[in-house]
């Protein structure tokens, strides 16, 4: 495992998750997988089909870290303007891509329907991008430099994903310790807080959970790169619980 810390952001594009008419199931996942290649997701921002606003938010955020991933916006219809926007943003003609064009033929063709003037969009993208495979309905994503356009689609997100991980250059993994009790936040807070200022470069948060008969818990949540660290702040929270006559109920161990 490398030393070094590798960043990424995640794009959604879309009016329907502004909306609330689609919740989006895409960052969790995203996050996951990043996390196991040594991939630290630093930031997620929502923009509208509107192709100023996505450029905007794509030059910003692909310059700040070293990947930048988006979902959304690459279909058929007249609002799926992805395509148009990462190329504007790279400063690359939109093209349509042989080998995009290619699979989307076999596709329809096997499945007898017509490839239209609207399927064919999907065959679209900024000159010179690397095709990204979608085993599910064929129409690919792409990569340009450090830019990963992925679908919205959650499972075909997901798909596409998997075909990307072996791409990317990993560092340094956030590993997590979690100390879960039967304490409110309001008692733990002030020590808490001092645990805090003593490992400042340890993310430490708080998270309650209610019960159905109006019982609470609270996971208290450490994470850092270094596993010892871990460790070492995690006792003291224990040490924190015991101290103000709570139970330690669990620690839990993220690899």
């Amino acid at each position: 495992m490398s030393d070094t810390t590798v960043t990424a952001a995640l794009l959604i594009i879309g009016n329907e998750v502004l909306s609330g008419r689609t919740q989006d199931a895409n960052l969790l996942h995203l996050a996951r997988v990043l996390n196991e290649a040594g991939v630290q997701l630093r930031e997620a921002r929502v923009v509208p089909d509107v192709e100023t606003e996505i450029i905007a938010a794509m030059n910003a955020l692909r310059q700040r870290y070293d990947y930048l991933f988006t979902t959304g916006g690459i279909g058929p219809t007249h609002d799926d303007i992805t395509a148009e926007a990462v190329a504007r943003a790279m400063g690359r003609p939109l093209m349509e891509n042989p080998e995009a064009r290619r699979r989307l033929e076999t596709h329809y063709r096997a499945a007898g329907l017509e490839l239209t003037e609207a399927r064919l969009r999907m065959a679209r993208t900024p000159e010179d991008a690397i095709l990204i495979d979608n085993p599910i309905s064929s129409a690919p994503g792409f990569q340009v430099e450090n830019v990963f356009v992925l679908a919205g689609v959650p499972k075909i997100m997901q798909a596409m994903l998997d075909h990307i991980k072996s791409r990317l250059r990993g560092g340094q993994r956030v590993l997590s310790h979690t100390v879960s009790c039967n304490l409110g936040e309001g008692i733990i807070a002030a020590g808490l807080g001092e645990i805090q200022r003593r490992y400042p470069q340890v993310d430490i948060g708080s998270y309650p959970r209610f019960g159905a008969s109006g019982s609470f818990r609270v996971a208290v949540v450490l994470r850092h790169t270094d596993t010892d660290l871990l460790t070492t702040a995690a006792h003291e929270v224990a040490t924190l619980i015991q101290h103000l006559g709570g139970e330690v109920e669990q620690i839990t161990v993220d690899a």
